[in-house]
């Protein structure tokens, strides 16, 4: 298994990692216990809780199918497929662009500080126990306000972590604290939440699929009751967490 799934190299920069050492990184830093601070956020599904948007794990499931399929689920995954080939090619510049563009696309306040400082929180993690010098280039290209997205996408092209696996664990990881959220909030118990992220799979995979080709002539999204949710939740008097 080790021999028939070994990283395949793209720049003579990039070391030629196994696949087991390559797995353990990207399973680390999905992991809920990277120091990133997710636990902290529910993408303004807090508010849809208190409005009754999300109410029970039908209208829970039809909530985060909309954020993966038309809102920001879809836009991280062109952007993390963007930023990765940015840095397998070493093109910095573009890099740059890529995290200038993802901060511009958040609709709220709360939602750009769900990105960036989840961004800053993994930046500084993974240089200190990940450390890679090409994760040190794409760091300092960024600058200090680069988006979550763009920067997991940058240590997976720098460790060299095929692309699909990545992007699958990323959007997996985000709609599993959707639903993390939605526990915490009681719309759902444990194991009905898991029973949701289940049904939520062959989505995000299908998301994962379409943008994994795509380019950023396809960002976009109508998810409008999602972004409202996020400018909502900024004056919402009782809030568990920040977005």
């Amino acid at each position: 298994m080790r021999t028939i799934m070994r990283t395949v190299t793209i720049t003579s920069t990039i070391t030629d990692t196994n696949m087991g050492e390559s797995s353990l990184a990207l399973f680390a830093w999905l992991s809920p216990a990277y120091p990133v601070g997710a636990f902290a956020y529910s993408h303004g599904l807090e508010w849809a809780v208190e409005a009754g948007d999300v109410s029970d794990g039908v209208s829970l499931r039809d909530w985060v199918e909309q954020v993966l399929e038309h809102g920001s689920g879809r836009n991280d995954a062109l952007l993390f497929a963007a930023a990765w080939r940015a840095v397998q090619a070493q093109d910095m510049a573009r890099l740059r662009e890529i995290s200038q563009l993802a901060c511009a696309l958040a609709p709220s306040r709360e939602r750009r500080l769900e990105s960036v400082q989840q961004g800053a929180a993994f930046r500084d993690a993974t240089s200190a126990a990940w450390p890679h010098p090409l994760f040190a280039q794409a760091c300092e290209a960024m600058g200090a306000q680069a988006p979550y997205v763009v920067c997991f996408a940058a240590a997976a092209g720098a460790h060299g972590l095929p692309l699909r696996p990545a992007l699958d664990g990323f959007l997996a990881a985000f709609a599993a604290n959707l639903i993390s959220a939605a526990v915490r909030l009681s719309v759902v118990g444990q194991t009905e939440g898991q029973s949701v992220l289940a049904r939520l799979a062959p989505l995000a995979a299908r998301v994962a699929q379409e943008s994994e080709a795509g380019d950023l002539d396809e960002l976009g999204g109508c998810a409008f009751r999602v972004d409202l949710a996020s400018l909502r939740h900024e004056t919402q008097y009782s809030r568990l967490f920040r977005s």
